[in-house]
């Protein structure tokens, strides 16, 4: 849901203390060596110069992307709507105009394969806005065939049901207002129409070579009993299982990853009951930002090893939700190059969010009740020291009432790519140097995870482990050089050798003894 998640956000840091205890420890599933790359394209690169970013401007830069190190591409959705972010649409099976043609988009799911990348959709069809052909058709009109696919709250179609919050309409960045209902995901002719929908996109010429299909599915806001109103109860059961079993029975390979509703859940009933393969590590995401690790003690082991067999978690720092990591930590680039390190290395499925590689800034504004409040969030890709220059995606300076309110591209700034490339200590050098050796040591890539003890409360432990081999990361969380003791029994007489950082150590008695300097990132191999 892009409605933005305040309370969600505030509260998340309260409860995120709360214990793991109960939680049913399972085997974890190795992980593969995917890398996902979140991009909202709309702000990503813009190939034929209307300033919106768009389809042709992804496969235009899979150059970058691949020189970056990423595997996989999720973007926001791509369907139309009369909303810059695509949610709530018009037209589940058109494409956006702004983004390109139905032939754009299967060049680039085309070109993604033949360099053996993966693309994503998201989706969220629990939603539509007047300008519907279902809304349009069946406002009024009880005989009309599409009178099934909305919840109406009156028997003359002249109510239609409230979405989440109770909201009946939404005020766009431009200033355009849209009224939005809910879909009713329970009636066959829905069911029937979403089957299709997504079969369509798995297989788009039903070939069954899946060349031009996606490798999987982001659900947006997906919800067992959805919005809480008791209207359609038990959707893992009655809508999402059937649907996802039947896709998987036209390309078995996809996954599927959920957007739980609650952002206080680790989303273990997705992955237990809802027929997902991965869900969000948003606990764990909120308590990297934190910088605490009581918090990270609270939630990683829980995010990271209590998942059934086979499931993961998106491990992720930054998405299209949220402010921007450097402006959440005032652009401390040591600060940025531990979050780039958990990220990366700490389990899962590691998702890093368009331009967080660069440490582009932004934050929540506050315009009232508009989708204007998440753009500083969503601003455009800095490829050039100057803001200017071939690709750069405007779009939210053209129009609407807060044109001007977005000015964190300031030029010559260090953040850009432009800069970075050339710079061997940015951020962006930083995070390509990660993602090698990430993809360099198989411990990293399919190890279980487990925390470290150690004495001390502003450094940050843990280890993976894959057979014989492992890795062991130790962070320092604070703006002073400090020393601990690690508890390392089990590993007693096995080589360590340095693997981030230059410091040598030694397990002596069961215990590793580190010294480091200021929001210092250290690891070793041990074999």
């Amino acid at each position: 849901m892009k409605i933005k998640k305040l309370v969600a956000i505030a509260c998340l840091l309260c409860i995120a203390l709360s214990s793991s205890a109960g939680l049913k420890r399972n085997k974890p599933q190795s992980n593969n060596n995917e890398i996902i790359y979140h991009i909202f394209q709309r702000s990503f690169f813009d190939s034929n110069g209307d300033s919106h970013g768009d389809l042709n401007g992804i496969r235009q830069k899979l150059d970058y992307l691949q020189e970056l190190g990423v595997t996989s591409i999720l973007c926001t959705p791509l369907y139309e709507s009369i909303y810059y972010h695509n949610y709530f649409a018009i037209d589940f099976q058109k494409i956006d105009p702004k983004y390109g043609t139905l032939n754009d988009y299967l060049a680039l799911i085309k070109e993604l394969h033949k360099r053996g990348m993966k693309f994503y959709m998201d989706m969220e069809t629990q939603y539509v806005t007047e300008d519907s052909k279902w809304w349009k058709d069946a406002f009024g009109n009880p005989k009309s065939e599409y009178t099934d696919y909305i919840i109406w709250d009156d028997k003359e179609n002249k109510k239609p049901s409230t979405i989440v919050y109770n909201l009946t309409e939404l005020k766009g960045y431009d200033g355009v207002t849209r009224k939005i209902t809910t879909a009713n995901l329970n009636s066959e002719k829905s069911k029937e129409y979403n089957l299709k929908l997504f079969s369509y996109w798995v297989d788009p010429n039903k070939d069954g070579k899946f060349d031009d299909g996606v490798d999987g599915f982001r659900l947006d806001h997906m919800m067992d009993n959805l919005d809480n109103k008791g209207t359609m109860p038990h959707l893992f059961d009655t809508f999402w299982n059937p649907l996802l079993s039947k896709l998987r029975a036209i390309n078995p390979k996809i996954k599927v990853v959920a957007e739980q509703a609650d952002w206080f859940s680790l989303g273990l009933d997705y992955l237990d009951k809802g027929g997902v393969d991965r869900v969000f590590g948003l606990r764990l995401a909120f308590a990297i930002r934190s910088f605490r690790k009581d918090l990270l003690l609270a939630n990683a082991d829980s995010t990271l090893a209590m998942n059934p067999a086979g499931k993961q978690q998106v491990v992720f720092i930054e998405n299209h939700d949220i402010p921007r990591f450097s402006t959440a930590v005032k652009g401390d680039i040591a600060k940025l190059k531990v979050g780039c390190a958990l990220n990366l290395l700490m389990g899962g499925i590691p998702s890093i969010y368009y331009g967080q590689e660069l440490g582009m800034t932004g934050t929540s504004a506050n315009f009232g009740a508009t989708d204007a409040n998440e753009i500083p969030d969503r601003q455009a890709f800095e490829w050039y020291a100057t803001g200017k220059g071939k690709g750069m995606a405007y779009w939210y300076k053209q129009t609407g009432p807060y044109k001007d309110q977005f000015n964190d591209d300031k030029p010559n700034d260090g953040i850009s790519l432009e800069e970075e490339r050339k710079d061997p200590n940015s951020l962006f050098n930083y995070y390509k140097e990660i993602i090698r050796l990430r993809k360099s040591n198989s411990t990293i890539v399919n190890g279980t995870y487990k925390t470290l003890i150690n004495n001390n409360d502003q450094v940050f432990s843990f280890i993976r482990q894959d057979g014989d081999k492992a890795v062991i990361v130790i962070v320092n969380l604070s703006d002073k050089q400090q020393a601990a003791t690690v508890e390392a029994a089990g590993l007693q007489g096995k080589k360590t050798s340095s693997f981030i950082g230059k410091e040598a150590t030694h397990i002596i008695d069961g215990k590793l003894a580190v010294n480091l300097a200021a929001y210092g990132i250290s690891a070793w191999t041990v074999e």
